[in-house]
């Protein structure tokens, strides 16, 4: 079973900074792309930074400059650094592993449950 565990939400002011830390175990043999993604009431799941195996990152228009995505030693630990949080930043922050277990033949997604993110004068 591959777990994927996001942590680190919570309520901020605008300007406040937050950090998320997700954390994926079990029996993983390999991780291509380890990504934050979000959702707002009324839109839609919206990808927010992503990490590869090999270092390259990626960042929605809406974030670039305010979030940094990094990760640990290994590609099992990742964290999403924000600065500068906006009202509209608020949502459920969800992490994506995009890995493969011991049994998966392809590489899969395995999602977070997701943590709060609410950012409120």
């Amino acid at each position: 079973q591959v777990h994927v565990v996001e942590s680190g939400g919570g309520l901020v002011r605008p300007g406040e900074s937050l950090t998320l830390s997700c954390a994926a175990s079990g029996s993983i043999r390999s991780i291509y792309v380890m990504a934050w993604y979000r959702s707002a009431p009324g839109n839609t799941r919206e990808l927010v930074a992503a990490i590869t195996n090999g270092g390259r990152t990626e960042y929605a228009d809406s974030v670039k400059g305010r979030f940094t995505i990094s990760r640990g030693n290994d590609m099992n630990t990742v964290y999403l650094q924000m600065d500068g949080l906006k009202l509209e930043d608020t949502a459920v922050y969800y992490c994506k592993g995009n890995l493969k277990s011991q049994t998966d033949r392809d590489y899969d997604d395995y999602w977070g449950q997701g943590t709060q993110v609410t950012v409120s004068s």
